[in-house]
Order: C-alpha cells, then sequence, then structure tokens
C-alpha cells in the first residue's frame, strides 16, 4: 500500500496528511482531494514548507461515486482515507470496491435528514469486502478511536472484564471566540442537540439533550462540568463487550457555550429541516455553519490543553478482585499548532489517523471485510501514539468514580 489518497481538506486533514508527510518512510506518496482544490493546496504548501515533501491535489466531490472511482484509478491508489463528512462514508466505500482499494476513516455514517450516528450502514458492507479481499478500518480518530483502543488495552492488560466504562473528553482550550466549535460546526451541533443515549444493563437508556451532567478534575485543565452524550463507540463497544453493564460518554462544555447554543435551537438554527428563504431551500444548521468561524482558522488563538481518556472499572486480570484504571492522553493547543499549525481537536484526530493507517499499510493490522479500531491489536497503535504526539497515561484508581 504505497499510494495513499486522503479525501477532505479540514483540519483533521491537515494534521493527519502533515503527520504522513513526516513519516515518508511510511507514505512515500500522498494524494490530497476534496471539493474545494485550494484548501488541499494550501495544506500541501504548508506540508511542503515544514516536511520538504510534495502532495499531490485535486478537486472532487465524494458523493459523486463515478469521480471518486475515476480519481483513485488515476493516482493508482491502494488506500482511501476518508477524513471527509460522515454523510460521504457510504459513497467512498462504493468507490473503494469498484476499484478494489482499502479504506479507512475517523467517524459512522450519518444521513443527511436525520442526526443519527450508527454503524448499521457501514456494518452492512462486511460481506461485500470481505469477498473482496478488501479491509475497511472505522473509527479511527480520538473519539471514536483512540478511546476504542484505551478500553482494549485495558482489557488486554488490565482487566479480565470491564463492568463500566465511562469516556470523558475534556478541551480546555479557549480560543477568544464568543461562539465556535472545533471540528465541523454542522457534525458537532448536530451530535450535541441529540438526546443522549448511554448502555445500562443490555439496553440503550435515552435522556433529553445535555440535561445530565457532572463536574470532574481533568488534570491539566481543571474542574469542568462533563454533559452525558451519545458517542458512537459506545455502540461499537457494547458489542464487543457484551459482558459490560453501562457505558457512558461525557463531553465537557462551557457556560457560553451551552447559552449560545441554547439561543440557537430556541430560534431554530440548529434545525436540520429545510426551509425556504428568498425562493430557494435551506438548511438552518447548514447556514450557521457557513457563518461561525471555521474550525481550522481557530489554531493561532485557540491556548491550554484537550484531556481526554477512559475509566473502566471490572475483574482484574491478576485475580485480585475488582479495579479500576484510568488511562488518557493530554494534549497541549500550542505544541499542535507549532507542529502542524492546527489545534488541539483536530491533532487529537489527525495524528491516529495517520495511525490507523500506518497499521494498515505495514500490514500489522489486517483482515478481509469491514472492521472496527477495537477489534484489532491494541498494542502497536499504542506503541505509535507514545511515538508521534499523543503519549498516554494509565493509573490505578481507589475505586469506581461516582458520577
Amino acid at each position: 500500500m504505497s499510494k495513499v489518497l486522503v479525501i477532505g481538506a479540514g483540519g483533521v486533514s491537515s494534521v493527519c496528511v502533515h503527520k504522513m508527510a513526516m513519516n515518508s518512510e511510511i507514505f512515500p506518496e500522498i494524494h490530497l482531494a476534496s471539493r474545494t482544490r485550494s484548501k488541499c493546496d494550501a495544506i500541501a504548501a504548508s506540508v511542503k514548507t515544514r516536511t520538504g515533501q510534495s502532495i499531490e491535489t485535486y478537486e472532487i466531490d465524494a458523493e459523486e461515486v463515478p469521480a471518486m472511482v475515476n480519481l483513485i484509478k488515476k493516482i493508482g491508489a491502494d488506500l482511501v482515507v476518508n477524513l471527509a463528512l460522515p454523510y460521504q462514508d457510504l459513497p467512498i466505500m462504493d468507490a473503494c470496491l469498484e476499484t478494489g482499494v482499502h479504506y479507512i476513516d475517523t467517524a459512522n455514517y450519518e444521513p443527511k435528514d436525520e442526526a443519527k450516528f450508527e454503524y448499521k450502514w457501514q456494518w452492512a458492507y462486511h460481506d461485500r469486502f470481505k469477498e473482496a479481499g478488501l479491509m475497511a478500518l472505522l473509527g479511527s480518530g480520538f473519539d471514536p478511536g483512540v478511546t476504542s483502543v484505551f478500553t482494549m488495552w485495558l482489557k488486554k492488560h488490565k482487566l479480565k472484564t470491564i463492568r463500566t466504562l465511562d469516556i470523558l473528553d475534556c478541551n480546555g482550550g479557549d480560543h477568544g471566540q464568543a461562539f465556535a466549535t472545533n471540528f465541523n460546526p454542522e457534525i458537532n451541533i448536530r451530535e450535541v442537540t441529540a438526546p443522549a443515549r448511554h448502555w445500562e444493563n443490555g439496553e440503550w437508556v435515552e435522556t433529553p439533550a445535555m440535561q445530565v451532567k457532572t463536574e470532574f478534575d481533568f488534570e491539566a485543565v481543571g474542574p469542568k462540568n462533563a454533559y452525558l452524550m451519545y458517542h458512537e463507540e459506545l455502540e461499537s463497544l457494547s458489542k464487543f463487550n457484551p459482558e459490560m453493564e453501562r457505558a457512558r460518554f461525557w463531553m465537557t462544555f462551557g457556560d457560553e457555550y451551552i447559552k449560545h447554543l441554547t439561543v440557537l435551537q430556541n430560534v431554530g438554527m440548529t434545525s436540520i429541516e429545510p426551509v425556504r428563504y428568498q425562493g430557494k431551500e435551506i438548511i438552518p444548521l447548514q447556514f450557521l455553519a457557513a457563518v461561525l468561524p471555521k474550525p481550522e482558522s481557530l489554531g493561532e488563538t485557540t491556548k491550554g490543553n484537550t484531556n481526554i481518556g477512559c475509566i473502566a472499572t471490572g475483574e482484574a486480570l491478576d485475580g485480585s478482585g475488582e479495579k479500576t484504571f484510568y488511562i488518557n492522553n493530554i494534549c497541549s493547543h500550542e505544541a499542535a499548532y507549532e507542529e502542524t499549525g492546527n489545534q488541539a481537536v483536530s491533532y487529537t484526530t489527525g495524528v491516529p489517523a495517520m495511525i490507523g493507517t500506518a497499521m494498515m499499510v505495514t500490514g500489522k493490522w489486517s483482515g478481509k471485510g469491514v472492521f472496527n479500531i477495537e477489534e484489532m491489536d491494541p498494542d502497536p497503535f499504542m506503541d505509535m501514539l507514545n511515538a508521534h504526539g499523543l503519549p498516554w497515561q494509565v493509573k490505578e484508581l481507589d475505586g469506581p468514580v461516582q458520577f
């Protein structure tokens, strides 16, 4: 797999491509395409300045399967790295099947007309990829991605079983904006405003969005309010760990973010239902996303740290009874910007996208079919996290954390 085609030109893609170029022995040939070629050209120019590596760029509408097929064939790509919007997952997977190339992404498919994050659409591709002798790797970002690998590393090295799991995502950075999102605004707001769901005793428990919160003291950040949300790795982790009694996902938000989001919801700006304006149909959320600051523009002004990790309680591997472990990564916004020109939220997703791709390119991870990242051996991925900018730490806690 010597030729890699990356789709998308946002902050995550920028980080991923920079990190690929920094590892040219694994990625000797990188191609970058998106709907707006000028964005690809800007990333390629930055990569050239920072690493000396050259990247070929292209314009593509990833939802147009024939165009994707033609581009993949033109390049002779071996693997497609999908860092575009989740709506485009299935068309890109279709193009990979038609051209006989492998596939990797960071976020599961989501239909445009419904804020519903589920793996069922992509899992349905398993037999087709298997029969074609191809591998599709799902969810190689941070969450999903690193948090999934963290969980399985604990299960491999510390815990025989996992009884309860809490994933904690804290962005302690300050970008100086009244209201902005640190990744694609449309996807971010759809996630946040969707009903919260968590896994408990073999079923999904649903609660209103942003209604359940707790306070947690995050290292290198401080005490923050964390809100219960649904996140797609809960679906796959509960599937591959059937013994799990409860799995929850928490994300921190500041009071200003909550205040602005509440107002935007109340006036209908977060709606994904079409409305007519001056004779045209528009989606309010898409219009809002267009006027908000672009996530990739926040790198220079964002200061502080992210702290993302998992707290798992279960039966210890050594037979010493029930134990609780906390495994996490702390990432500096300033350090991420200095290295790649992007803030830490993009960095913490873009680096794992590069690492997951490296696992496939080097053959450390292989298979035929569609796989979630937690089905793979966590150890080589964890080693690369330490070596490529996302060092992790694990410690035993006195007991389960009460949220």
